[in-house]
């Protein structure tokens, strides 16, 4: 595929994504962000339509905040907030490095998720931290996709281009100990729908006592970059 080709088919799969998340995984990130300490300057690694940002600049008025994504600078992204147009297949190398990078709902997306976290941790100042989250694929209702229907619920055929690598948690173990990060603490989201009734959990009908990995749409990690 020629270059020209690429970056439009690498825009085609942003767009259809349409650069957002639903609520409850913005939720599931400010959980994971809240024991946090020492933060001060943030990447939001995937900002898409700045959702996540603005959302930031309330519950964490005193950090220092930037985005970056394929997609250009949301027209009503606060001027608070700096923005780098980047195709994240590809290596960016900014001139500051940042306390903590927050990579949500991105690395499904992206061909290389190696790269992809060699590239956090050279934007991670070392001590410093990384959240991640992606869809669960370990969940009853992912495992029973794959199952009938031949791949996992969010990689179905409406999801393609949009979502292209499939990874466990034990996957973002095995890579973050390949790239220069501790040990991750992994969390589920604790919020997953049933198959086919996706307005209906399994946190509601067994009054919150179904959670965990087979009970969870989605898988987020907090790892902390070794010392140099």
């Amino acid at each position: 595929m020629a270059n020209r080709d690429l970056d439009q088919w690498r825009i085609t799969a942003a767009e259809k994504s349409g650069g957002t998340s639903c609520p409850e995984v913005k939720e599931f990130v400010l959980k994971l962000v809240g024991p946090l300490k020492g933060v001060k300057k943030v990447l939001d690694f995937g900002a898409g339509r700045g959702e996540l940002l603005e959302i930031l600049i309330k519950t964490q008025p005193d950090w220092e905040l930037t985005g970056t994504d394929i997609l250009p600078r949301p027209e009503l992204l606060s001027s608070k907030v700096a923005w780098h147009q980047q195709d994240l297949n590809t290596a960016w190398v900014p001139n500051e490095l940042f306390d903590l990078a927050i990579c949500s709902e991105v690395i499904e997306h992206l061909e290389n998720p190696r790269q992809l976290m060699r590239d956090l941790a050279n934007l991670v100042r070392p001590g410093g931290w990384l959240i991640l989250t992606m869809p669960n694929q370990e969940s009853y209702r992912s495992l029973l996709s794959l199952w009938l229907r031949g791949n996992h619920v969010s990689f179905l055929g409406d999801c393609y281009p949009a979502h292209i690598t499939a990874l466990l948690s034990e996957d973002l173990k095995r890579i973050s100990a390949e790239t220069g990060f501790e040990a991750p603490q992994i969390y589920f989201s604790n919020r997953g729908v049933l198959p086919k009734l996706t307005r209906i959990t399994w946190q509601k009908i067994s009054f919150g006592f179904l959670t965990g990995k087979r009970f969870s749409d989605g898988v987020g990690m907090v790892a902390r970059r070794g010392l140099d």
